[in-house]
């Protein structure tokens, strides 16, 4: 019996998600599956539905973002969850050993793995930044404590997830998993990487990347502004824009943000101060990364 269903939410990449469903399948620890179809006008649902008539299809007649992933996980029954972008690929025994570390350690709410980067299979630029975090936890802790995830390389605890209400609706897509991560720690959970949960990622050239820059500032400083004390809020803030191009794209994001703020107020609940110095000791590292530049 499985314990643990993958989900794929995409939108209007039918060629690669089916690539993605027929590596998916085939693996030797294939895990049931339920593809989010976010309103795609590619025809998308319907070769999920013809091809892989044993993936559990949701027809979206809108593009929920990251909220198509609440949906599929209201429906399932396995404890576990694997997400899965449309163009990430778990490998052979990747979804066995995260579930087992989630079976073993009670307090872990999510694992995440080692993305290698198609076609040459170099490491994502975040790993070194997993591999060697500096936020402290507890002494069971199989692998490096997290504050921040990436969904379509992590397995979550279901119960963990629901308890803290998934992804937020209102960041739709683009860094939504910062919200999700901290709020998972302020409920006492932990989070963690793992070397041997291997994923691969091939990069889908359908994408809009000043679109997707322009979510990710905007989530980003709602993060802040919703769950760091001021002073963080506001050395952090300082800290993106100066990463970010001065344009257009990132006066956009700024203006957005800023159109949230009654939102922010109504929602801001500062996190624990044991998760406040957890991510004062990631601001190093993401002063210093090459993966977190908003240039696109």
């Amino acid at each position: 019996m499985n314990s643990v269903t993958a989900v794929v939410i995409t939108h209007n990449r039918r060629e690669e998600l089916l690539e993605t469903l027929r590596w998916m399948t085939s693996l030797p620890d294939a895990a049931p599956m339920i593809v989010v179809d976010n309103g795609s006008a590619d025809g998308t649902a319907d070769a999920v539905a013809r091809e892989h008539p044993e993936v559990r299809l949701i027809r979206s007649d809108r593009n929920l973002g990251a909220v198509g992933r609440n949906v599929a996980v209201d429906l399932l029954t396995t404890p576990y969850v694997a997400f899965c972008d449309d163009d990430t690929r778990w490998q052979a025994g990747a979804l066995t050993r995260a579930t087992e570390l989630l079976e073993r350690y009670p307090g872990l709410a999510s694992v995440t793995g080692r993305c290698l980067v198609e076609p040459g299979l170099e490491e994502d630029p975040l790993t070194s930044e997993l591999r060697h975090s500096p936020v402290r936890g507890p002494d069971w802790l199989p692998g490096p404590a997290l504050l921040g995830v990436m969904a379509g390389l992590s397995v979550f605890r279901v119960s963990a997830f629901r308890e803290v209400g998934g992804f937020s609706p209102r960041m739709w897509l683009g860094g939504e998993e910062e919200l999700l991560a901290l709020d998972l720690a302020a409920a006492g959970w932990w989070m963690c990487w793992a070397e041997d949960v291997v994923i691969h990622h091939a990069p889908s050239a359908s994408r809009d990347s000043r679109d997707r820059r322009k979510l990710g500032i905007r989530n980003t400083l709602w993060t802040l502004w919703l769950r760091r004390p001021v002073r963080s809020a506001l050395r952090r803030t300082a800290a993106v824009l100066r990463s970010a191009p001065a344009d257009g794209a990132t006066a956009s994001a700024v203006a957005a943000a800023l159109r949230g703020l009654p939102w922010v107020v109504r929602n801001r609940r500062v996190v624990p101060r044991t998760v406040e110095a957890g991510l004062m000791s990631l601001e190093d590292s993401q002063r210093n990364s090459v993966a977190r530049r908003y240039v696109g």
